[in-house]
């Protein structure tokens, strides 16, 4: 028996001088106070690019370019899995409105960060593109 195609979540690690941003969940109760890239599921019809574009709208009201997608993706459950994209701000400051806080992180400080499982896989792929 095949496995339904999982749906598809994308984060964006947005990059600034160095640093990348970070946001504190605040709900469901077991990832509150973890940080997390931001971003959400892609709508059915839509890109990954679009729906990465809409989510950081929406979360953080902030506007994005996508500059490249990180290698591979995570699983999150059994029924949906991440990628990542490396994103640069276009117009606004994130001000979160889903999440509690958003920092940025540089390089050396990604390991000190409780992100989500999910999200550890891409920061390896992430500090090479932060390298100066």
């Amino acid at each position: 028996m095949t496995q339904p195609p999982r749906t598809l979540v994308v984060g964006a690690a947005i990059l600034r001088d160095g640093a990348v941003l970070a946001a504190r969940r605040t709900a469901p109760a077991e990832t509150a106070g973890r940080w997390e890239f931001p971003g959400g599921k892609v709508e059915p019809g839509e890109s990954p690019e679009a729906a990465l574009v809409r989510e950081v709208a929406e979360e953080l009201g902030c506007r994005i370019e996508v500059t490249g997608w990180l290698p591979g993706a995570a699983p999150i459950g059994d029924t949906h899995e991440l990628r990542v994209a490396c994103a640069v701000l276009t117009g606004g400051e994130p001000t979160p409105t889903e999440h509690d806080r958003v920092r940025w992180v540089g390089a050396a400080g990604l390991d000190d960060v409780d992100w989500l499982d999910p999200d550890r896989p891409f920061l390896p792929h992430l500090r090479e593109r932060m390298a100066p």
